[in-house]
C-alpha cells in the first residue's frame, strides 16, 4: 500500500479543521448570545456572530489548540461590535485584527455544552427586569458585566476588553449600583415598599 505524504498547508488545513470544529462549534450558542446582549438586536447577534466566525477562521492560525477558545472567540465579537455594531455617532475607534490575543489556560477544559445567558438572564435565574435593566447600561459597563456572568476571570475580562484590570473592577462596581438603583426605581414604580420606605431589591451577585 502506497504511503500518502500530506505537504504542510494540508497538514495545517486538516488541523484548522479540527480546531474549527471541536473547539469552535461547540461555542456558536455563546457566541451568538454575548453578540445578542452587546447589540439588543436579533438580527444583527446573528451577524455579528457570523462576522466572528469568518474572522475567527481568517486568524485562526494564530490560536493555539486546545487553550480558551471562549475567550479567544468572546475578544474577536467585541472587537467586532467595536468596529461594526456600535452607533456611528459616537465614532467608535478602530481595531487592529492583527493585535488578537491568544489567551492560554491549559487547565480550563474547551466548553462542550452551553446554557446561555438567554436562560440565565431571561428565565427563572434572572428576571425580566434584570434583563431590562442590564440593557440599560452603557456599552463598556454591559460588557463587564456579560463577561463576569461567563465566569470569566478578571484577568480575562482586562484581555478581552482591553482595559486594566482595576478599571474592570471599577466598572464592575459602578455596574453593580446602577443596576441596583435601576431595579430600586422599578420596584417602586410597581409600588413595593420595605418597613424604611425603601425598596428590598437583591442584585445577582457577579463576583
Amino acid at each position: 500500500m502506497a504511503t500518502i505524504h500530506l505537504t504542510a498547508n494540508e497538514v495545517a488545513q486538516t488541523r484548522y479543521d479540527r480546531i474549527f470544529e471541536l473547539e469552535f462549534q461547540p461555542l456558536l450558542d455563546a457566541v451568538y448570545t454575548f453578540a445578542y446582549r452587546l447589540t439588543s438586536d436579533a438580527s444583527q447577534a446573528e451577524d455579528l456572530t457570523q462576522d466572528t466566525y469568518l474572522r475567527a477562521w481568517r486568524f485562526i492560525h494564530r490560536y493555539d489548540e486546545n487553550t480558551n477558545a471562549k475567550a479567544w472567540l468572546f475578544r474577536i465579537c467585541r472587537n467586532a461590535f467595536i468596529n461594526d455594531y456600535r452607533s456611528k455617532v459616537r465614532q467608535p475607534y478602530k481595531v487592529n485584527y492583527e493585535d488578537i490575543v491568544v489567551y492560554h489556560n491549559e487547565d480550563e477544559p474547551v466548553a462542550q455544552n452551553y446554557f446561555g445567558l438567554h436562560e440565565e438572564l431571561g428565565g427563572k435565574l434572572i428576571g425580566d427586569e434584570v434583563t431590562m435593566a442590564l440593557n440599560t447600561l452603557r456599552p463598556e459597563f454591559r460588557l463587564v458585566v456579560l463577561l463576569d456572568l461567563e465566569d470569566f476571570t478578571y484577568e480575562e475580562i482586562a484581555a478581552i476588553a482591553s482595559i486594566p484590570i482595576g478599571t474592570v473592577r471599577s466598572r464592575l462596581h459602578r455596574a453593580r449600583n446602577i443596576l441596583a438603583q435601576t431595579l430600586r426605581d422599578y420596584a417602586r414604580g410597581q409600588g413595593y415598599r420595605a418597613q424604611n420606605e425603601d425598596c428590598n431589591v437583591v442584585v445577582p451577585s457577579m463576583a
